[in-house]
């Protein structure tokens, strides 16, 4: 994969960052901390499981404004043990009163974006402690220690957490006084490189830790630790505290709906990863409750044409990737959800050939799902302007929070791979993500996310919030994905797992909302396709359709919508244009948060690449 591709644009020689190599391990992730923690678990002897576990806990505490303990992830990972690719399913389903009844009932035609009536239940933590107990090899306070010390001692607060406390000061100053307490030191915003402590999120961890005392074994210790988090302290604080409206995103006050009984009720799982192959690459994905089967699909509807037309960097390729795209996100629409998913009829030849004959010459602005028989779905309202007067259909974008004063707040400006959080508390464009590979050959693409410190009032004796995974739900009946107690929402949650001759070779994964398998696919295609290297896959431009219902609140379109990174190339650009497409520059380092690990079955040579959008992410090993 390491051969340039002569059909592609030749990659830029120099890259922001080294391709790592070495034979020991390597780690990637969002925050050099928590890359930097998961590293030195691995250098005291730790597996691949041990180190993400370590570093998604840390990853709680210094990007507090993308993921949190009271969030979901999904994960997916094979062992040295066992290449067969397996999904973590840390995604918590909707609470037993969540019905579309009661929000109806409560004035509400969409799940709000901020508030815990938006909250599914928390899965995060139960998915870590599931990971850990039957893969890691590590105790539980040993993997914790680092997130403990960090929340207790403090760290050097992030600029990208400064900017999103910045855009939220008000709402919490004015409505949610327990997040002011929280985040808001003195009544004043911290400043960039202040040291910020959680000490109730580390006395938290400690009563997880303290949970196992006296138990005979490790996996006893972690089961204690995952029973109390579903039913002591944490559970009815949770159900004490959201029993007092608060302010939503829809500009009114609300009850919260979570109760402990649902949180005792979930306990995350395992389940088989969904596959498609790609150019003699399996790529491994969560099933059709989250999106990543659509970029299955986009593979499959790419797999036979020529190399020329896969290019992300050419006029062609981007027209021919994008319209491929809506496709399988108009399907993602239509058919996606908790419930029975033809998932074998969307990956299959003959309805990839269908399907492929729709790709034209020109952009399409409409919404284009299939027809499969026997099945029958009502698709979701389609809507080009929320009630706000925020500009229609930018999807999940990472934008930028601070904006020039003349600009309204609620106008995304996309920018350097941070979220766009309205003074509402909306965000677009959030999580984090984790991949860690050892020198046994264990591999894990971890996507944690939700419980963001906007997304919802801070519980006090916590430390954290709720998260909003219910706003990914319809409450319109008979949709595939409309909101049902007990089923989980549609998540955008998408890691990624490489295989070649059934032997684990990549795991990859992005922040961004409905953008993740967009940006994930661009690398796929210059990596597989085009002879990149990580690196310079990573480093290359980007791009991402915003034509299809935003998975965010207000859920939103932009027919033929197109957001590219100037740096696609004036031409390119213009060309794009005179197809038909709607283009948004978003500047030239503004669009994708990629990391990912490589393993070389045949060498055992590791690698890793990190994204330089943002200055934050960074990979590490040896």
């Amino acid at each position: 994969m390491s051969t340039p591709n002569p059909a592609f644009v030749p990659p830029t020689p120099q890259t922001t960052r080294p391709d790592l190599q070495g034979m020991f391990g390597m780690a990637a992730s969002t925050h050099w901390i928590a890359t930097a923690t998961a590293q030195s678990v691995l250098e005291r002897g730790g597996n691949a499981f041990d180190a993400a576990v370590a570093g998604a806990f840390v990853l709680h505490v210094v990007e507090p404004h993308l993921n949190g303990p009271g969030g979901d992830l999904t994960a997916v990972f094979a062992t040295a043990a066992n290449p067969t690719p397996i999904v973590l399913a840390g995604q918590g389903p909707a609470p037993a009163g969540a019905t579309p009844e009661h929000y109806r009932s409560e004035g509400l035609d969409l799940v709000p974006g901020s508030g815990a009536l938006a909250a599914a239940v928390p899965g995060a933590v139960d998915a870590w402690l599931l990971l850990l107990r039957d893969h890691g090899t590590w105790e539980l306070a040993d993997v914790l220690a680092p997130a403990i010390g960090y929340a207790r001692d403090g760290h050097p607060v992030a600029p990208a957490v400064v900017r999103t406390i910045t855009a939220v000061q008000d709402l919490f100053q004015q409505h949610w006084p327990t997040s002011a307490a929280r985040w808001l030191p003195g009544g004043t915003v911290p400043v960039p490189g202040d040291l910020v402590r959680n000490e109730a999120l580390a006395a938290v961890l400690d009563g997880l830790v303290d949970a196992g005392d006296g138990a005979g074994s490790r996996t006893g210790r972690i089961d204690a630790a995952r029973s109390e988090w579903a039913e002591g302290f944490v559970a009815e604080a949770i159900d004490r505290f959201v029993r007092e409206p608060h302010r939503h995103a829809s500009g009114t006050d609300h009850a919260g709906v979570i109760r402990a009984s649902d949180l005792s009720a979930f306990r995350a799982s395992y389940e088989p990863a969904t596959t498609a192959e790609f150019r003699g690459c399996t790529i491994a994905k969560t099933g059709p409750w989250g999106q990543g089967p659509a970029l299955l699909q986009t593979l499959r509807l790419l797999e036979p044409l020529d190399d020329a037309l896969l290019d992300p960097s050419t006029e062609l390729g981007a027209h021919t990737i994008v319209e491929a795209q809506k496709l399988a996100l108009a399907d993602r629409e239509a058919f996606y959800g908790d419930g029975e998913v033809p998932i074998g009829v969307l990956l299959s030849d003959a309805y990839a050939d269908e399907r492929r004959a729709l790709i034209g010459e020109r952009a399409s602005a409409e919404l284009r799902p299939g027809t499969i028989g026997g099945v029958e779905h009502a698709l979701p309202p389609i809507r080009t302007a929320s009630g706000d007067g925020a500009p229609a259909g930018l999807g999940e974008p990472t934008v930028q929070v601070a904006r020039d004063a003349q600009v309204p707040p609620a106008a995304p400006v996309e920018d350097r791979g941070e979220p766009f959080v309205a003074p509402d508390g909306e965000t677009r464009g959030d999580t984090c993500h984790i991949d860690v590979v050892d020198r046994w050959g264990n591999i894990v693409s971890a996507t944690p996310s939700g419980g963001w410190l906007q997304s919802s009032p801070t519980i006090p004796e916590l430390g954290f919030c709720l998260g909003t995974r219910l706003q990914m739900t319809w409450l319109e009946p008979d949709t595939a994905s409309t909101l049902r107690p007990g089923e989980r929402p549609r998540t955008t949650l998408t890691p990624t797992l490489v295989l070649r001759d059934g032997e684990p070779i990549a795991a990859l994964g992005s922040p961004g909302g409905d953008q993740q398998d967009q940006w994930q696919l661009l690398f796929l295609l210059r990596w597989i396709v085009g002879g990149y290297s990580p690196q310079q896959a990573i480093d290359a431009p980007a791009l991402h359709t915003t034509s299809f219902p935003g998975s965010f609140w207000p859920r939103t379109w932009a027919p033929a919508g197109l957001v590219v990174e100037d740096r696609l190339g004036d031409d390119v650009i213009a060309g794009l244009e005179a197809r038909g497409h709607v283009v948004t520059r978003g500047g030239d380092w503004s669009l994708g948060r990629l990391s990912c690990v490589t393993r070389d079955p045949a060498t055992g040579v590791l690698g890793a690449a990190a994204n330089p959008r943002g200055n934050q992410g960074y990979a590490a090993g040896r």
